[in-house]
């Protein structure tokens, strides 16, 4: 542990130390319940700086590194900002948790972590060549999202983590088509029968962990993730996974400038027992029949076909930006 670099005007991280400097060997998280119920979860201190290590190893974070926190300190993701600064002795600049962010740091940042509700704010900020890395977690990263964040001068990763593995324990570059996540420094990966991920690591506490995410296992250390196992679509016995075909109707759909963002779900069916249905964000009307004719050139399962196209303004979403499907 090193001595901390600290520019925190605002206290924001007063209590989080309290707790990291307290005698007790955990620190108390709640998840988000973007996946089930909110919950209280205890935290290994001793994981917590294997993680923020393990982050600090994959982009070179050291005492003469900068980072940036706009994130919250009641969540993982802000607590572990801290944590990495204090095992590496960067510099860390605290921000006010808002959508509107407020970057008026104009030397380097290393290393910034958000939420998808902040990159437009991010993509209007002053100074964006000064950015060396930005890490997107929390929710999903809409296609308009990812779209702009290709074209921006740093290197933006989606992260794939809990709160009960400390954050991320992999990371994948933004691109339009799914990322392919590769495992932190100490992590490896295996899969259930059923495909869902399985995290190891001698190291943590925590490991083995299984979780509800199918994937397609690429090697020991990196994966296609392909969607939770909750979300599952049982269409007359087939069973559809959404974050599939979300995928592969991309194509199709990055070429219809006016929408913003898309998601497949399902409704009952007195026919099928579920049906799938696909779900379109746009402001403007949509050809939804153009729409669903060259969805149906690219697909390779006709079975898979989306009963219906709907049209919305906006969706539901999260605080943090996650789509609520249903």
């Amino acid at each position: 542990m090193t001595d901390l670099k600290l520019t925190d005007p605002l206290h924001l991280a007063d209590d989080f130390f309290k707790e990291w400097f307290n005698e007790s060997s955990f620190v108390l998280a709640h998840t988000s319940g973007s996946t089930g119920s909110p919950k209280n979860i205890r935290l290994s201190k001793e994981d917590m700086m294997l993680s923020a290590r393990a982050t600090c190893d994959f982009f070179s974070i050291n005492s003469d590194s900068t980072l940036f926190c706009p994130l919250s300190t009641d969540y993982i993701a802000g607590k572990m900002m801290i944590v990495r600064a204090l095992v590496s002795g960067a510099r860390l600049i605290m921000s006010k948790p808002s959508n509107i962010l407020n970057i008026d740091y104009t030397d380097s940042i290393d290393l910034l972590p958000i939420v998808p509700s902040q990159i437009q704010s991010l993509l209007t900020a002053a100074h964006l060549s000064h950015i060396r890395n930005v890490i997107v977690g929390g929710a999903p990263i809409c296609l308009e999202q990812r779209k702009k964040l290709m074209e921006a001068p740093f290197q933006t990763f989606s992260t794939y983590g809990m709160t009960e593995t400390c954050s991320h324990i992999a990371l994948g570059t933004v691109t339009l088509d799914r990322p392919i996540y590769h495992a932190l420094p100490g992590i490896t990966f295996s899969v259930t029968e059923e495909s869902c991920l399985i995290i190891e690591s001698p190291q943590y506490s925590f490991s083995p962990l299984i979780t509800k995410d199918i994937v397609d296992l690429i090697d020991s250390r990196s994966f296609l993730w392909k969607g939770r196992a909750d979300n599952v679509i049982n269409s007359a016995g087939v069973k559809i996974h959404p974050e599939e075909i979300e995928a592969e109707i991309l194509p199709v759909l990055s070429q219809f400038k006016s929408i913003k963002d898309y998601y497949i779900t399902k409704r009952p069916s007195s026919k099928w027992g579920e049906e799938m249905i696909l779900v379109l964000e746009s402001d403007e009307p949509i050809d939804k029949d153009s729409v669903m004719i060259l969805i149906r050139e690219i697909m390779t399962d006709k079975k898979k076909m989306p009963k219906e196209i709907i049209v919305l303004t906006s969706f539901r979403r999260t605080a943090n930006g996650k789509v609520l499907r249903y």
